[in-house]
């Protein structure tokens, strides 16, 4: 199984660009180390913050730029420091991706450019409380999006989604995960 682990820098560099973002939706990429067995910590984000209330579209050159610049400071070692995917935020909705989210990942990983396995997509917003909730997914050339584990590298507390509809979609299988030794987002 696949597990994303946020490192403790992109918690709080989460945190701060999601309160900065009040109710507009924000995203970028995200870059990755990969730690083998399906593990991949998440060392660094870039961030857009032109969305609107209820939408966010990836569309800034600079993420490829922070893609290369990520590369450079890694020693171009691609396959453990790369690209992983995309995230953004549902400041007013559930932390899960909505159809459009699903639709543009898996258009993202069939793009015949594309070398990944996979991509991943991490939904994320603060909750009522101040707390960070998300949810990851896997998306797979040709096959249906995967939920897949999310948790912090550190001590930092992150939720599931909160809402009732976020609960159904996912929570039976956080619980699950929960019981492991990370600390479970989703």
């Amino acid at each position: 199984m696949i597990e994303i682990i946020v490192s403790d820098q992109c918690v709080a560099k989460l945190r701060r660009e999601l309160a900065r973002a009040g109710s507009d939706e924000i995203g970028g990429v995200l870059a990755a180390e990969n730690l083998g067995d399906g593990h991949f910590l998440v060392l660094d984000l870039s961030v857009q913050r032109d969305g609107s209330f209820a939408s966010f579209t990836r569309s800034s050159p600079r993420h490829g730029l922070f893609v290369r610049r990520f590369q450079e400071r890694s020693g171009r070692d691609y396959e453990r420091y790369n690209y992983l995917g995309e995230w953004h935020s549902h400041p007013s909705f559930p932390a899960m991706p909505s159809l459009p989210d699903l639709r543009q990942m898996q258009r993202l990983v069939e793009e015949p450019s594309q070398r990944a396995m996979f991509l991943a997509l991490l939904v994320m917003k603060l909750g009522r409380s101040g707390s960070l909730e998300g949810s990851a997914h896997a998306f797979r050339r040709g096959l249906a999006p995967l939920r897949v584990g999310l948790s912090t590298e550190g001590p930092r507390e992150l939720r599931p989604p909160s809402s009732e509809w976020g609960r159904a979609l996912g929570a039976s299988a956080w619980k699950r995960e929960a019981r492991g030794k990370t600390r479970k987002i989703a």
